[in-house]
């Protein structure tokens, strides 16, 4: 190999590293960040929880029965974001599977709960999704407003 075949290959490999590290650092500049496509997921799955919350009060189960499937079988972030959030996960990547899987859960029991249209049994597996939210969103939440939007 010539010298000038090495230099070309370490120019390359060089810009290559500064374009991946250039990426990486805009996530914590200043600039207005993009939101990811989680966030709307958790946007969507929060609109649904108000759906069961006024489904519940009217009593409409069916309503219950489909939103609550709309949470169980809620969309995925696509896979470089997946990665991008797994990365940053890191070791805690077991306690957030956890939690979705908890949350998928919860959202089924609901929905099969519903379909008996026992309002006091509907209640009490609503509560059951709404401390399984709870409980990722107290884990996660501030750490990827951090993380990702530079929000403390």
């Amino acid at each position: 190999m010539t010298i000038f075949h090495i230099n070309t290959a370490a120019l390359a490999t060089g810009f290559a590293l500064i374009t991946a590290c250039s990426s990486l650092l805009a996530e914590n500049d200043n600039e207005p960040v993009e939101p990811l496509a989680l966030f709307a997921i958790m946007q969507e799955m929060g609109e649904n929880m108000q759906t069961i919350t006024a489904a519940i009060v009217s009593e409409d189960w069916e309503t219950v029965v489909e939103t609550s499937t709309l949470i169980a079988d809620h969309p995925q972030p696509p896979l470089g974001e997946k990665i991008r959030i797994l990365a940053f996960i890191g070791t805690d990547v077991s306690a957030f599977k956890d939690h979705d899987g908890k949350t998928h859960q919860a959202a089924q029991q609901l929905g099969q709960v519903a379909e008996s249209e026992d309002g006091e049994a509907v209640i009490a597996a609503f509560a059951d999704l709404q401390r399984s939210c709870l409980s990722c969103h107290q884990r996660f939440r501030q750490s990827f407003k951090a993380h990702f939007y530079g929000q403390q």
